[in-house]
């Protein structure tokens, strides 16, 4: 009996160890931001730079520390301010389950294993991957609580994913590079401005500045109108034929702009509604047009 208890306790605490990890490197968030990373490798590989499954699994690995480290430091430094969060008082942190110095071990290590991992696909990988933690702890994250500019900080290292795929495939960072850098650039405005929106109350209690204006008003919602005009302008670029072997045909160009007036319209019906059922579907729209245009990139390279 005693021992069956003992098993019982080991395997609660094994998954409980777990799920903390989970929740702090932000399993879902991560995993999300290397498929970006992923799709960028697959657009970058070619005869020149052959496909390596060595590579694709150190990019995953190591892109999965990246994301993991930063959010962990993250919510060491907002651990009081999470308590504060309905979202986020259940966290590891706030929550009391894992102590900051734990957290920050952890942290630490994902940050060792993660560089190392992307160096050893190539130095130019390694060098993104330690800017996207740079940004994102030392910069974003302490802005969040002073200006709404945060959001801009933020969009540095929530855009470099989708480039660095491409990074590891080739070893350069070109036009190529630089311009799938740019649509995701575009994409974290109306994206985490449509969060900001429809988690207002919540991010006003921890003192956070989300939303361009500071408020959900029009000035906003036509800014989120504006930066997705941008995005699809900048989903198109590929098609022109200039920029450089990152490529797609005019289906495929007719495809994303479809894409582009899907994501449009909600933006549209955000900035006529101005509620937070409207700001969540198009946070929700949003995920799904940067996940179907990385297909649509991918499905157009190999089939053409």
């Amino acid at each position: 009996m005693i021992t069956v208890l003992n098993s019982m306790s080991n395997t609660v605490s094994l998954r409980t160890v777990f799920l903390d990890f989970k929740e702090i490197t932000k399993a879902g968030l991560a995993i999300s931001v290397l498929f970006s990373a992923i799709a960028g490798y697959f657009l970058g590989f070619d005869s020149e730079h052959p496909f390596q499954w060595s590579v694709l699994i150190m990019l995953a690995i190591g892109g999965y520390c990246m994301v993991g480290a930063s959010n962990a430091f993250n919510q060491v430094i907002e651990k009081d301010l999470d308590s504060l969060m309905d979202r986020t008082k259940n966290r590891p942190v706030p929550a009391g389950r894992m102590s900051p110095t734990s957290a920050l071990v952890v942290a630490g290590l994902l940050t060792i294993i993660g560089i190392t991992l992307l160096y050893m696909i190539n130095p130019k990988t390694a060098m993104f991957g330690a800017i996207s933690i740079f940004l994102y702890t030392s910069v974003y994250t302490p802005l969040k609580t002073m200006t709404s500019l945060s959001v801009f900080v933020g969009a540095f290292p929530g855009a470099i994913p989708f480039m660095l795929g491409w990074v590891a495939a080739t070893g350069d960072f070109g036009i190529e590079a630089g311009t799938l850098f740019l649509i995701q650039f575009f994409w974290q405005f109306p994206h985490f401005w449509a969060i900001g929106w429809f988690l207002y109350e919540d991010y006003e209690k921890a003192g956070f500045f989300m939303l361009p204006t500071g408020k959900k008003d029009k000035g906003t919602a036509l800014q989120i109108i504006l930066y997705t005009v941008w995005l699809i302008i900048a989903s198109l670029l590929p098609s022109l034929g200039y920029t450089g072997k990152l490529f797609i045909t005019p289906i495929a160009a007719g495809a994303i702009f479809l894409l582009g007036i899907w994501m449009l319209f909600y933006a549209v019906k955000l900035y006529k509604l101005r509620t937070a059922k409207a700001a969540k579907t198009l946070m929700l729209v949003s995920v799904g047009y940067i996940t179907l245009l990385q297909f649509v990139y991918i499905i157009d390279k190999f089939l053409r």
